[in-house]
């Protein structure tokens, strides 16, 4: 399974090693397809792949972090 979100990070989360942190915590493929990150906020579109329910546990895990904002993106948004 293929999973595609947007990232916001407040001034608090945006140093942080989300990212990091969820490919330790979870046996996922991740692929940041976007980013933009300015000081005191950032935005992510990012990619998870694997297992279905690994990665619907891994999203769950992102939206429960302090500071960070999860958005699911259409499909066809960023196929390629």
């Amino acid at each position: 399974m293929k999973l595609r979100v947007y990232l916001n990070f407040d001034e608090k989360s945006v140093t942080s090693p989300v990212i990091w942190k969820l490919a330790k915590e979870f046996d996922v493929i991740t692929n940041i397809r976007s980013a933009s990150v300015k000081e005191g906020m950032g935005l992510l579109g990012l990619e998870i792949e694997g297992e279905t329910s690994i990665v619907e546990a891994s999203a769950r895990w992102l939206e429960a972090q302090e500071g960070v904002h999860v958005e699911p993106i259409e499909q066809n948004v960023m196929e390629g």
